[in-house]
């Protein structure tokens, strides 16, 4: 890396002192409160689950889920989780670290690019856009693959970037390695996304410069040996291991739920519009401005801002490549939010110390505005719409947290049109951050699907000759909070394709589950309340042990 790395010829503190600190500052905002949600479902628990297992059993190449062969995904994510296992024990702290390790890295990536490529404002506004979007740092949060694989891929673009500038030489090299050692671990982590958008970006951005001669300046034969050193073992591993791994992983999980709606996850074209808009809350506000400012300074001087343009074409391609799909979930957009805050951030580092203009004006109103209309739509709309919920606590605690965003932008309005750009950023910022916040500590009272108050409850019943079963369904947090696993009766969901590998007696259906629950055993059965409900009127012999509105356990034993 180069020598400004440590120590800027101008005076200005180095970047490393500027990069610890936004690590630090990330880390206690992403770290606060980390652990006091309880694992959401299904996404949450099965990403604890599979590591578990892993410690539990010793085996860490083939992920299992509940025991059953799961080949979904590639293993990178489900190691890291076992290490933390390993160094903090088994918590939802624990689980929930490595998201937001992701999230504390990516807002220091987009510093260094930022400064890299423009200043070092840019670099801390770019950074402080990404962490306190609505969408980055909801998914730092949640224990999915999407906030890693984001990452990876950002670092790769990142590296490739920095070393798209440097001469012909070692520092070229190491830089070009890099980008493959992340595209390879972005692989590891979530499959042929991790090489594919790389890929698909800077083959544009060559063909847009009509640059072939970028090819041998990016020292493909170190490159591919690295990435395949690193991305290949495991999926050769996999395929000697099981013969059918690589037609249900390659084709299947990438081709066909690319392709298809084998995933049941279709969106129409325009699906990630709203996503990206309110995904960047509140700094979208300033989208329509920035793209207007790149534009200009792009079309004006495409050979000069050639780094630049190969951001625009990373966010433009990866969103064309998401719209077009038949399979669409929100997080899948998650890789276009640190080149889009680079964006931002440079214009808002343009506009710094400038007087409003029109458009800012309009911008910081209409902030304002989404910060009223949301914040009663939270405050109101959300208890009113989900009477399910606890009855006294939950207005209170939605109530704050639709006050905080209504606040926050009618305070960052008035102080941005009153005092400049500058002071209503830095409100913004401040005030949504409490906002998020509260959104982090509301979620336990939005998202009621959790077994984990039920599972306090049979935990000290259980012994090591209890049966425990899921019955038409499988609560994915349930192994998890007991630390063992479950029998499954009546489903099988994206289990089904692991029980056809290798048996799996303990995946049965309903007339052998009760053989097993008339017999001397004690079994425990857990249900939803409608399930329960049409075996209580079956005259099934049942003693009650816990339930909620949407639980219900019961067992074969008084």
């Amino acid at each position: 890396m180069p020598s400004t790395l440590s120590k800027n010829p101008n005076g200005t503190p180095s970047w490393s002192r500027d990069m610890i600190s936004i690590g630090l500052i990330s880390a206690f905002v992403y770290a606060f409160m980390l652990g006091s949600r309880e694992l959401g479902v299904p996404d949450e628990a099965r990403y604890c689950e599979i590591p578990r297992e892993m410690v539990a059993s010793g085996h860490y190449i083939t992920p299992r889920l509940d025991g059953v062969l799961y080949f979904e995904k590639p293993p990178l994510f489900y190691w890291l989780q076992s290490l933390s296992i390993h160094l903090f024990g088994l918590s939802q702290w624990s689980m929930r670290f490595w998201t937001a390790c992701f999230a504390v890295i990516g807002c220091v990536a987009v510093y260094a690019m930022g400064r890299h490529l423009y200043d070092r404002r840019t670099g801390f506004l770019s950074a402080l856009v990404l962490g306190t979007s609505l969408l980055y740092f909801s998914m730092g949060h949640i224990i999915t693959l999407d906030m890693a694989v984001s990452v990876l891929l950002c670092l790769s673009l990142f590296a490739f970037v920095w070393a798209e500038t440097q001469p012909l030489g070692l520092s070229r090299r190491w830089g070009m390695g890099w980008a493959f050692v992340f595209a390879a671990l972005a692989t590891l982590t979530k499959g042929l996304i991790g090489i594919v958008f790389p890929m698909m970006a800077i083959g544009l951005w060559i063909i847009l410069y009509w640059d072939w001669g970028q090819m041998r300046r990016m020292y493909l034969g170190q490159g591919v040996l690295l990435y395949l050193l690193i991305a290949a073992p495991w999926h050769i591993m996999m395929q000697l291991r099981h013969p059918t791994f690589f037609h249900y992983y390659f084709i299947r999980q990438h081709f066909e739920r690319y392709l298809t709606d084998v995933a049941h996850r279709y969106q129409p074209f325009w699906y990630f519009l709203p996503v990206v808009f309110a995904g960047l809350l509140p700094w979208s506000a300033f989208a329509a401005q920035t793209v207007r400012f790149h534009l200009r300074s792009l079309w004006a001087e495409r050979d000069r801002n050639r780094s630049v343009m190969l951001l625009v074409i990373w966010i433009v391609s990866i969103f064309v490549f998401f719209s077009v799909s038949d399979s669409k979930l929100i997080p899948y957009i998650l890789p276009i939010f640190p080149p889009a805050a680079i964006l931002i951030g440079r214009y808002l580092a343009h506009r710094w110390n400038e007087p409003l203009s029109r458009a800012d004006r309009i911008a910081f109103f209409a902030t304002g505005v989404i910060g009223v209309l949301l914040g009663l739509a939270i405050a109101i709309a959300v208890p009113a719409t989900r009477p399910s919920l606890e009855p006294h606590t939950m207005p209170i605690v939605m109530a704050w947290v639709g006050a905080a965003f209504a606040l926050t932008g009618v305070a960052a309005a008035v102080t941005g049109l009153r005092r400049g750009l500058s002071r209503g950023v830095v409100l913004l910022a401040c005030g949504f951050t409490v906002f998020l916040w509260g959104v982090n500590a509301a979620a336990h009272y939005l998202d009621t699907r959790s077994i984990k108050p039920l599972a306090r409850v049979l935990a000290p019943r259980l012994t090591p000759q209890s049966v425990v079963a899921c019955y038409g369904g499988y609560n994915q947090d349930l192994p998890f909070y007991l630390r063992r696993r479950v029998e499954i009766v009546d489903f099988k969901g994206e289990l089904g394709y692991g029980t056809t590998l290798e048996k799996t007696p303990w995946v049965m259906r309903g007339k052998r589950f009760w053989h097993q629950w008339n017999g001397d055993r004690t079994v425990y059965l857990v249900t939803n309340r409608p399930t329960y409900l049409r075996l209580e009127k079956r005259h099934i012999l049942m003693h009650m042990v816990a339930q909620n509105a949407f639980h219900v356990i019961v067992c074969n034993k008084g």
